[in-house]
C-alpha cells in the first residue's frame, strides 16, 4: 500500500513537472471523443457511400450506437438532409435511411472548408469524397 502510494505520487509529479499531458495530445495518443458535427458527417458519408441503408448498417458504417443513432437521425431528418422510407417486407416494417441532395451539398460543403481552414484533423472527415453518388438509389 505504501508502495503504490509513493508510486502514484511520483507519476503525478512526473506529470506536473514534465508535462506528459501536452506530449500525449501533440503525439495524438489520447482517446477523444467525436462531437457532434463530425458524427453526423460520418452518418452523411456511410449513406453517400452505399445508398439507402437500415439503421443498424449505419450503426455499423457511421460506429455510432443505437441511441446516439436516433438522435442524430431525427436531427438529419428535420433538416432534409436525409430522407426516411418505410418498406413493407414479409409483414414488417423496416424503415430505410438515405441522403438527400441537401446532404450531397452539406458534405461537399464541409469537404471544402477542411481543404480551405483544416478544422477536422482526421482522415474521415478530411477524405470526404463521394465515388457513388451518381449511383445511388434514390426513394
Amino acid at each position: 500500500m505504501l508502495i503504490s502510494k509513493f508510486i502514484v505520487r511520483f507519476l503525478l509529479r512526473l506529470l506536473k513537472e514534465y508535462k506528459l499531458c501536452l506530449y500525449i495530445v501533440e503525439l495524438g495518443l489520447r482517446h477523444m471523443r467525436r462531437s457532434k458535427l463530425e458524427i453526423h458527417i460520418d452518418i452523411l458519408r456511410a449513406l453517400a457511400y452505399h445508398g439507402r441503408l437500415k439503421p443498424t448498417h449505419i450503426t455499423y458504417k457511421a460506429n455510432v450506437n443505437c441511441s446516439a443513432l436516433k438522435e442524430c437521425l431525427d436531427f438529419l431528418l428535420q433538416r432534409n438532409l436525409i430522407k426516411e422510407q418505410t418498406i413493407s417486407k414479409k409483414r414488417q416494417k423496416r424503415k430505410y435511411y438515405a441522403i438527400t441532395d441537401v446532404g450531397l451539398n452539406a458534405l461537399r460543403n464541409v469537404k471544402e472548408i477542411n481543404q480551405a481552414l483544416h478544422v477536422f484533423e482526421e482522415p474521415n472527415v478530411s477524405g470526404i469524397e463521394l465515388p457513388y453518388e451518381n449511383q445511388r438509389t434514390p426513394f
